[in-house]
């Protein structure tokens, strides 16, 4: 069995990509970390990032209320969720990108027509090298946490990874 550098899971022998996250697995051969920083981020899991509770709107929520909360709240997403479930996440780029100018002339319409739905999500005991690498390949700035049955746990941003390399660097170098 060989297991993949960035989320641990086992993959069979010979295998050039991880079934669990696709990375590929020929990364498993490179040369171990050349320094904290890099040993922080392939050991340390997204847990220690200690994930928010994420600010959550049901798909049928008018966008123009999804807007003022995020505004009201200093929030960059909502998580759009129904009876506990996962069904997308509206950030500040959904509305620059898909809504734009139009924000009064569609404010009364459901959230869920301008979400990303079935957004990439993480677990807790994901290494903090797997959310930044899925951070990164889709150009989020935020990533849903879920339990091992799917379910939403929190969520964790782009500033709560600055803020991690930011400690660790400084640690680094006391």
């Amino acid at each position: 069995m060989i297991t993949c550098g960035l989320c641990d899971s086992e993959n069979i022998d010979g295998a050039e990509i991880c079934d669990n996250c696709g990375q590929p697995l020929v990364d498993a051969h490179l040369p171990p970390p050349a320094n904290e920083v890099e040993r922080r981020l392939l050991r340390d899991r997204v847990s220690l990032l200690a994930p928010q509770s994420p600010v959550t709107v049901v798909p049928t929520m008018p966008v123009g209320s999804v807007l003022r909360l995020m505004v009201e709240r200093k929030i960059g997403c909502v998580v759009v969720a129904e009876e506990g479930k996962l069904l997308g996440i509206f950030s500040e780029r959904d509305a620059l990108l898909k809504i734009n100018a139009d924000a009064a002339a569609l404010a009364d319409r459901p959230v869920s027509q301008f979400m990303t739905p079935q957004p990439q999500t993480v677990t807790a005991d994901a290494k903090i090298a797997f959310a930044v690498q899925r951070m990164d390949l889709g150009g989020f700035r935020h990533l849903p946490v879920v339990d091992d049955q799917g379910r939403l746990a929190g969520i964790i941003s782009a500033r709560d990874i600055l803020r991690y390399l930011t400690d660790i660097m400084t640690r680094a170098r006391s």
